[in-house]
């Protein structure tokens, strides 16, 4: 073999051992990329179930606080027309009332107010408060229940208090106070004319 035919041969030996390792190379690298890529895919794939079901519980709180706010809603609205509804019954009964003045039952009302607050207050002498038009009135009446009770000792205010009816008693030193106005009789009623509106309401639903 000449020295060229001797060159040329270990060139292409060369050559074609570099061209082996270069397709092994080429060939693993191939092979990882798959892997990796597979690999990929498995952890896209779990990404996407993850963002997936994100999404859908997301979806469903929001939906829980659309539902929560329409039953909110529909409870204030609720709330708002029992609130009418006493204010306005309460309304009619306070024009009434300011018309009762000069009734029979409105005088035995006074009397029985007149002498449950007096003995409520205790003891001692008391002042009695109610509003102008009733102030003759209460003085009458006030005279009569000490004919038959002279150890009641009790005197009708010159001051005026600015009620419907009924009267305010207080104690001699003011230390004690007791309300007996049909004002706030009216708003002791309230809570259970709203209760007794509400339970009507729920039993038409």
């Amino acid at each position: 073999m000449s020295s060229n035919s001797a060159l040329e041969h270990t060139i292409s030996k060369v050559l074609s051992q570099k061209e082996a390792e270069l397709i092994s190379k080429i060939d693993s690298a191939y092979q990882e990329s798959l892997n990796n890529l597979e690999a990929s895919r498995g952890k896209l794939e779990a990404e996407r179930t993850k963002i997936v079901e994100s999404a859908k519980k997301q979806a469903e709180n929001l939906k829980r606080q659309i539902v929560g706010s329409g039953r909110l809603a529909a409870r204030n609205q609720e709330l708002l027309m029992i609130e009418n509804a006493v204010n306005n019954a309460f309304e009619e009964a306070r024009k009434k009332l300011a018309t009762s003045g000069g009734k029979d039952s409105y005088r035995a009302l006074m009397s029985s107010i007149i002498e449950e607050s007096v003995s409520s207050v205790g003891s001692g002498e008391v002042v009695i408060e109610c509003n102008k038009n009733d102030a003759e009135l209460v003085k009458k009446i006030l005279a009569d229940l000490q004919k038959k009770n002279p150890k009641m000792q009790a005197r009708v205010s010159d001051q005026h208090i600015d009620v419907l009816g009924g009267i305010r008693v207080k104690s001699a030193d003011g230390t004690m106070t007791y309300d007996n106005t049909l004002d706030s009789r009216i708003e002791r009623l309230k809570p259970l004319i709203r209760k007794n509106i509400a339970q009507m309401l729920r039993e038409e639903a």
